[in-house]
């Protein structure tokens, strides 16, 4: 399975936003014959065909089955990682420095983020002479910027205390010198792209670092964006392998945007996105409301996000009997309160998949006294009313800049899809 490993890091490379990963991911799919529809168009369907939709950084793809639609059987995950955003009015000056003015986006580890060469990417929406609007994805790879650090000589405690970041003041990274008359956003952005009049952006700052093997033995993979690429990438690694046309289940991968900044939104996993396709699927097969009902209480969810593996140097972070390590398998997620959607019932026959193909798998729970994390899971299982289970990678450094999953656990991964989808889509 070297020939994934190479795959994930190369999807990786490509993916430094969640617009660019919806696009590597339709092209990815293009190449296994699925059709791409649009949601202000009329969708003309066929039986045993296969479709990808999205909707901005979102992303659902499907295989109709070829004679009924009984039940479904769904890979989620998401497609943001935490960053950080530049702001509409970016540009500032300090001296003769140049800095661009950012907001933080979901939950970083924000000192990861210093003293490491970062870039701009994201999207753009354009107009051209005519008026014509247009949206397009810039990656600036050819201008590396970066977010310095306060010399220890004037912060000698920084050791003993901790570093504190004040988000306002401390992060603008460094663009340029006054005698560098390229300063601004624009001028950056024509470097790239053709266009008339730039109308409006959604553009992040992002580490440059490639993925990378790790480890005596290339066992590790670090990279930016880990958390939850690692997720997409063995959920359309999986559907890409599948070969049989389903005769009575829906075989789908569902993927939001937005899930570090809590879901509601137009893209996120609290939105009509999913209900709204799933609205149209219906119709397509004509199913009645009871029938709609019966198809639902049938399905089953994988919520694929990741999890927090041990960490050598705080082993007491975890509950004694719940840690997870790198290399040991996907990790099955629990919380008393269902802040993963994790049931026995939703649980029982992922841990009957691994055991029937000789899967390594893991359990999860947060320790007593220590909030847990959430996932999208929750969310869909609620709105759609199907069961669902969490389970996911195990990694360290999540939500840094820089994070570690064992190459292992993502074959697993990849494997314990490739099964469910051949098993449970019959």
């Amino acid at each position: 399975m070297s020939h994934v490993l190479e795959d994930l890091k190369t999807f990786l490379d490509t993916s430094p936003t969640s617009w660019h990963a919806t696009k590597q991911i339709g092209n990815r799919l293009a190449l296994h014959d699925y059709t791409p529809l649009q949601e202000s168009e009329k969708w003309n369907l066929e039986k045993g065909k296969k479709y990808f939709v999205h909707r901005g950084g979102s992303f659902c793809a499907f295989h109709l089955p070829s004679h009924d639609l009984e039940k479904a059987f769904i890979l989620a995950a998401h497609t943001d990682s935490p960053a950080l955003k530049i702001k509409p009015h970016p540009e500032s000056k300090k001296e003769n420095m140049t800095l661009f003015g950012v907001e933080v986006y979901g939950s970083p580890i924000l000192n990861s983020w210093l003293n490491r060469d970062l870039c701009i990417a994201g999207r753009v929406v354009v107009a051209d002479s005519a008026g014509n609007i247009e949206q397009k994805l810039v990656t600036m790879d050819d201008v590396a910027i970066c977010i310095p650090q306060l010399a220890l000589h004037l912060d000698r405690e920084v050791n003993e205390k901790g570093l504190q970041l004040n988000k306002q003041e401390h992060l603008p990274p460094l663009i340029c010198l006054d005698k560098d008359s390229d300063g601004t956003l624009e001028t950056l952005l024509r470097r790239h792209l053709a266009f008339h009049t730039l109308l409006s952006f959604d553009l992040f700052v992002v580490p440059m670092e490639t993925a990378r093997f790790l480890g005596a033995s290339n066992e590790m993979l670090a990279s930016y964006r880990i958390d939850n690429l690692v997720s997409v990438h063995a959920a359309i690694t999986a559907l890409a392998m599948q070969q049989d046309i389903p005769q009575t289940t829906l075989p789908m991968t569902i993927f939001w945007d937005h899930e570090e900044i809590g879901s509601k939104t137009l893209e996120g996993a609290d939105s009509s996105f999913v209900s709204d396709i799933f609205s149209r699927l219906y119709a397509f097969y004509h199913k009645k409301a009871e029938e709609q009902a019966i198809c639902k209480s049938k399905s089953l969810c994988l919520s694929l996000d990741m999890a927090h593996a041990l960490h050598p140097s705080f082993p007491k972070k975890h509950d004694p009997n719940h840690q997870p390590l790198l290399g040991k398998g996907i990790v099955i997620k629990y919380n008393a309160d269902y802040k993963y959607a994790t049931s026995a019932l939703s649980s029982a026959p992922i841990v009957q998949l691994c055991r029937e193909n000789n899967i390594a798998y893991q359990q999860f729970v947060a320790r007593s006294d220590m909030p847990s994390g959430s996932t999208v899971g929750p969310i869909f299982s609620r709105q759609m009313g199907m069961n669902t289970v969490d389970i996911g990678c195990p990694q360290l450094s999540m939500h840094a800049a820089r994070e570690l999953i064992a190459c292992q656990d993502h074959v697993d991964l990849c494997m314990l899809l490739a099964h469910g989808l051949k098993k449970f889509s019959t």
